[in-house]
């Protein structure tokens, strides 16, 4: 099996790092070929909704959110960290994540999803939930672990004296490998889905 993991951070090394190493490891152990990337210190622009993806199945801008969505095609999951700015995920992954998602034609479906925020202090709830929508949209199951899914730490390498924050990625990484396991095993056809688009004005 295969895993994306998705750094937020603009800081290579930091406490993210950190965070994600714990998940890596012991989904590389249980035998998952895991590739990250690191995304928060890239010029990643927002969606400018030209539609282009529509026809062509990829984003316009030729960059590295269409490197990762050819690996996010075959991968069984996706795991994503951000640091907390304002109780909201980087803007950076937010941009990368909104053209992710939304250029990739493929089918997400039944792909496991994983959110981690790392913050000094608060916000990291909220930060949790907004890369969950992400999931929920393209009816990917979400991963928990024993807590929510928080890192804290404020100085570069402080996320290592969190023993119950990385005691949590770790347990996430357990639970991530037996759904993605359990999904790979499954034989039944995934189900009929209904679909009606609406607005407001008719």
């Amino acid at each position: 099996m295969k895993a994306i993991a998705i750094n937020g951070s603009p800081r290579i090394g930091g406490n993210d790092s950190i965070a994600l190493d714990e998940v890596t490891k012991i989904l590389v152990e249980k035998g998952v070929e895991v590739k990250t990337y690191q995304v928060g210190n890239l010029p990643i622009t927002g969606c400018s909704a030209c539609l282009y993806c529509k026809k062509n199945g990829r984003c316009v801008k030729d960059d590295t959110v269409n490197v990762v969505a050819a690996d996010f095609k075959d991968a069984a999951g996706l795991i994503v960290s951000s640091p907390v700015y304002y109780a909201s995920a980087n803007g950076t992954l937010l941009s990368f994540l909104q053209r992710l998602f939304y250029s990739a034609s493929f089918e997400k479906r039944m792909k496991v999803g994983a959110s981690i925020a790392v913050a000094r202090r608060a916000g990291t709830v909220s930060t949790f939930e907004e890369i969950n929508r992400f999931f929920t949209i393209c009816q990917m199951p979400i991963v928990s672990s024993t807590y929510w899914n928080d890192v804290f730490g404020l100085r570069p390498g402080e996320a290592k004296e969190d023993l119950e924050g990385l005691a949590t990625m770790r347990n996430l990484a357990r639970n991530m490998y037996f759904l993605m396991k359990a999904i790979e095993d499954e034989k039944e056809p995934l189900p009929n889905i209904e679909r009606t688009s609406t607005n407001f004005i008719r």
